[in-house]
């Protein structure tokens, strides 16, 4: 598979909805089915039109919208459902049913025969209305390997030209997924794909080792999303096909933070910062021994550059910080220091940072100083203090909110309040384009619903304060 081309199927807007919490507007959804497009997605799965009339005119839509993506509307095999994704004029129909033991049994209450049967009916009445068609066994990787190639096959002479392998659970295993790739390859003739569920965190090394045994076309969603604990993340897969396998998939890598970042703020669902490739820890580096061996090469802690993707790598200055990256950090602001100081500035830090959570860069500049014992060349401007008074939705828990904006970055504190408005935020911003990027993250949080900014022109403070009053600001 060395060089070779394999299809990414991203389905944000149909498994990614069917996350918890999660129900993107129409509008939202033809943003982000044009972002997919834009960077590279080769098929779409739109959503299930049959689900509601708000599914039903999405879909419509995006397939209206021209993208060069292929457009597909997931179905069960029933007519009435082909009828629906006709009058969509998608471009493809994914029909799918489940046939394993426990879906015959528990969920369909249907034999073999009577499954086989559903199957090859509507594949047929869908490639007869001109239809592309997808068939996908539900539940394949938990299918008897001899039922599971009979009807794959079946489905192929019905008309189907793409067979979805399914692993519903995330049960698999990497090399029993090549197994079973290699032997429906071997059988069934039709182009594979694979939809990967994460239940054990297998996902993208499932796909992976589906591609390896020949499977083309990989199912993603944008952060992951999906059922349970989602499936295969667009992000993961693209860039290790990629890096490990030298597989292109036509995604442009550079644009994936922003994709990421886009529908983190329609889902409502927040990335953790160590998430892999988009997470905002993916390239920082914090150990002394690892910032010092990075500074020199950065293939000692890096799997690949992050320019790859349009990011840089972050060194981290606090007390597990050596004197390279406080010297590398002291460089960067323009700051030049001996030998001598440098180890007294790098002592200070740590031990500063035993009381703090976290480092900034004017903690440095006032170590910096304090040592020096003077003013220093390249000392970080003033922050931009603001206060965002913030009017929330009353059918959203105003915690919910208040913890997905703490996470914004600039955003220091925030705080519940009684009045006119529901949360006030204080943030802080090392300049004007800092302040609207943060302010805008606050805008398109999920649940907000107006907001007024006040900025802070000069701070005053007791000296004293009275007895048990907490301080507003550190």
């Amino acid at each position: 598979m060395q060089g070779s081309k394999v299809i990414i199927l991203d389905s944000t807007l149909r498994e990614g909805e069917q996350t918890p919490g999660v129900s993107f507007k129409v509008e939202e959804k033809i943003e982000i089915a044009r972002k997919l497009d834009e960077i590279g997605v080769g098929m779409i799965e739109a959503g299930s039109p049959i689900v509601s009339d708000g599914v039903k005119e999405a879909v419509k839509k995006i397939a209206k919208e021209n993208l060069n993506a292929e457009i597909i509307s997931h179905i069960r095999p029933v007519k009435s459902d082909i009828d629906v994704s006709i009058d969509c004029d998608v471009d493809r129909v994914a029909i799918f049913i489940g046939t394993s033991k426990s879906h015959r049994e528990a969920k369909l209450k249907m034999t073999k025969e009577q499954i086989q049967e559903k199957i090859l009916e509507a594949i047929s009445y869908a490639r007869d209305h001109g239809l592309k068609v997808r068939f996908t066994p539900e539940d394949a990787t938990r299918t008897e390997t001899d039922y599971l190639l009979h009807v794959c096959k079946e489905a192929v002479e019905a008309g189907a030209d793409r067979i979805s392998v399914a692993d519903t659970v995330g049960i698999m295993t990497p090399n029993q997924m090549y197994d079973l790739v290699s032997k429906i390859r071997a059988n069934v003739n039709a182009e594979l794909d694979l939809h990967c569920h994460n239940d054990l965190g297998l996902a993208t090394a499932n796909c992976l080792a589906g591609v390896q045994a020949g499977a083309t076309a990989v199912h993603t969603t944008v952060n992951g999303l999906g059922e349970r604990a989602g499936i295969a993340s667009l992000s993961e897969v693209s860039v290790a096909l990629k890096v490990l396998l030298n597989i292109d998939t036509g995604i442009k890598l550079d644009k994936l933070s922003e994709l990421s970042s886009i529908v983190e703020r329609y889902s409502g669902i927040y990335l953790c910062p160590t998430t892999p490739i988009v997470g905002t820890n993916a390239f920082s580096h914090k150990a002394g021994i690892h910032t010092s061996a990075v500074l020199v090469n950065p293939a000692t802690y890096e799997a690949f550059d992050p320019s790859l993707l349009g990011r840089t790598r972050k060194i981290i200055v606090d007390k597990y910080a050596g004197r390279h990256a406080v010297k590398a950090k002291l460089d960067e602001m323009g700051i030049n220091v001996n030998d001598d100081q440098l180890a007294k500035i790098t002592t200070e830090i740590k031990n500063l940072a035993d009381k703090k959570r976290r480092i900034e860069d004017s903690d440095i500049v006032t170590v910096t100083e304090k040592i020096l014992g003077q003013k220093v060349s390249g000392e970080s401007p003033e922050m931009i203090t603001g206060l965002v008074s913030i009017m929330t939705d009353p059918h959203i828990y105003t915690t919910n909110i208040i913890r997905r904006i703490i996470n914004i970055n600039g955003v220091s504190e925030a705080y519940e309040i009684s009045g006119e408005y529901d949360v006030v935020a204080h943030i802080q911003a090392k300049d004007v384009a800092a302040l609207n990027e943060c302010l805008e993250a606050i805008r398109n949080t999920k649940g907000v619903e107006a907001t007024t900014t006040t900025i802070v022109l000069k701070k005053f403070q007791r000296k004293e304060e009275a007895k048990g009053l907490r301080k507003i600001f550190s």
